[in-house]
């Protein structure tokens, strides 16, 4: 008759440890073998180099294009942003430098967009009658990243006067 005692056979755990344990030296054993290769092969160095190399320069490439991109889509929203308008009636231009001020304060905190978050500050220096003076404020209060991003809106936009105006700065100053 069949034998209706548990137990005769290999338990989980002693499974599971030895398949770890062989999982383990075969990946060490790997590293050896790549480490031996690595200082002993000419042939596989090279190739190791050439594989670096057209890495980093796929990076490069990347990383141009990404530039690239932004500065397209900044150039599109700084156009689309001067084809919707600015208010010219006073009181409106003051509630609406407030509104955008808060709205890009807000995005830079919640950690939103920082092309968008620069668009808030860029529509408000275009009402503000001081480009200048809120420039230098901007200096000290928005994030590097972003004020980056407001500098290349800036350099777009040719309509902004960033020179220091009459009486109330020294010289000109450039924003970067």
């Amino acid at each position: 008759m069949a034998s209706t005692q548990p137990g005769s056979g290999v338990s989980t755990s002693t499974v599971i440890i030895a398949t770890v344990g062989t999982v383990t030296a075969a990946a060490l054993a790997y590293a050896v073998y790549f480490d031996y290769r690595r200082r002993s092969d000419p042939a596989f160095r090279r190739n190791l180099k050439r594989q670096q190399k057209h890495i980093s320069r796929a990076a490069k490439e990347e990383a141009a294009v990404a530039e690239k991109t932004q500065k397209e889509r900044i150039r599109a929203i700084v156009d689309e942003a001067n084809d919707e308008g600015f208010p010219k009636d006073p009181e409106k231009t003051e509630e609406y430098f407030m509104t955008e001020v808060a709205r890009g304060e807000q995005m830079c905190q919640d950690g939103s967009d920082p092309i968008d978050a620069a668009l808030c500050f860029y529509k408000a220096l275009k009402v503000y009658p001081q480009p200048r003076e809120l420039i230098n404020i901007y200096d000290k209060t928005v994030p590097k990243p972003i004020l980056d991003i407001l500098a290349e809106m800036i350099a777009v936009d040719s309509s902004i006067s960033v020179t220091g105006s009459a009486g109330s700065d020294a010289g000109s100053a450039t924003v970067e």
